[in-house]
């Protein structure tokens, strides 16, 4: 079994010499019959790429809008021009407001990226993290910009990977104690949340990958993820390039029949928001697999990095729901053109119906009245 290497969401590269950075993503849309890398040049390209669900999840959406401002500020000619004419015409004028200039220019590069996609709050995390890191600075030319905002790029990509790893350890430890089969614990997941999501290993997969490598995953189903066929495309490929054991596609209506004839010990789910009451915000289809569940007595997790906690909204009816274009459903149904349809990217698991939140930190579990208390958590540990 890899780590996952053999699964590049995306290649950045950063020349020291020539303060130029080059970045491309894996688009996912291709998958999995071609491999193909897109480049992303400007923030217009990084905000196309999120959009158009060329990359999806949500600690990747984040990552690709950090390293997509990196690659703007450090080699789209426009950008470069710009800054530079901003600090030429502040010393001219023996200015020295220069550097809040620089910063309100980045900031509002920043604010356009961040209406992308609306629900998942890592993005907004990520913006808000190197904003203030930005802001902290005493910046006084563009290259003190970059490298400020390149800096913190990387730190992103090597914390992605090593919170991932620490979600799959986490996750795998409370499974292991709760399921004690000797061949180990059947899984059943939902939409994508492997390497192909983040910048290595994976959230909700990154447990089932965890779970093989220590020997104890036994079975792994995954839902196809309708419309857009996360599941069937993305996970399915990742599961048969790790070689997981006993693992079976299946349609997401097909997923109570499948628990009854098959058997599953748990469901483990990634998340794109977590609120203080512990609602949590997915991809739709995850609230239906979440009844399934409970009333099936399966246990359901969720696993997903500490900054999709987002303890401001105090339940899921606060969440802004993105509604997709209706020919994403059109199109990949076979339905008559012009068919008015309804086509959320997500819904809402009320925390009623979940077993435990997953985290880098470690595992959220309800207290003695059975609430999630998301705020008292985040408060220890961060």
């Amino acid at each position: 079994m890899s780590d996952g290497d053999n699964l590049r969401s995306l290649i950045f590269s950063y020349e020291n010499t020539t303060n130029t950075a080059k970045f491309s993503v894996l688009d996912q849309l291709a998958l999995p019959h071609e491999t193909i890398y897109v480049d992303i040049l400007t923030i217009e390209d990084a905000w196309d790429a999120i959009r158009s669900m060329r990359i999806r999840g949500a600690p990747l959406i984040a990552i690709v809008a950090v390293l997509g401002l990196a690659v703007d500020v450090t080699s789209n000619p426009s950008t470069v021009t710009e800054l530079d004419g901003i600090i030429a015409a502040h010393n001219a004028n023996n200015d020295d407001d220069v550097t809040e200039e620089v910063k309100k220019y980045v900031f509002r590069k920043m604010d356009y990226l961040k209406t992308s996609r609306p629900t998942a709050v890592n993005l907004f995390n990520a913006m808000e993290e190197l904003k203030g890191i930005v802001d902290n600075a005493n910046n006084v030319s563009r290259e003190d910009v970059v490298t400020a905002i390149v800096t913190h790029a990387q730190y992103m990509l090597e914390r992605d990977v090593s919170d991932n790893k620490a979600i799959g350890s986490h996750g795998a430890d409370d499974l292991l104690t709760r399921h004690t089969h000797p061949d180990g614990v059947r899984l059943v997941t939902i939409c994508n949340t492997g390497s192909l999501a983040t910048a290595g290993w994976g959230t909700a997969l990154g447990v089932a990958r965890e779970l093989q490598r220590r020997g104890k995953l036994r079975s792994i189903a995954a839902l196809e993820t309708r419309p857009y066929n996360q599941g069937s495309r993305l996970t399915a490929y990742e599961i048969m390039m790790e070689h997981m054991p006993n693992p079976c596609l299946i349609c997401d209506s097909m997923a109570a029949s499948y628990i009854r004839a098959k058997g599953a010990d748990a469901c483990v789910v990634g998340a794109d928001r977590v609120c203080a009451n512990g609602d949590t915000a997915n991809k739709i289809g995850t609230f239906q697999l979440s009844i399934i569940a409970k009333e099936m007595g399966v246990d359901f997790f969720v696993a997903s990095p500490f900054t999709t906690l987002d303890v401001d909204l105090e339940s899921g009816d606060m969440i802004e729901i993105e509604e997709r274009p209706p020919g994403e459903m059109l199109d990949s149904s076979g339905a008559p053109k012009g068919m008015p349809c309804w086509n959320p990217a997500f819904d809402v698991t009320p925390a009623d119906y979940i077993t435990g939140i997953i985290t880098e930190k470690g595992v959220l579990r309800k207290g003695a009245d059975g609430k999630f208390d998301v705020k008292g958590f985040v408060a220890r540990h961060s």
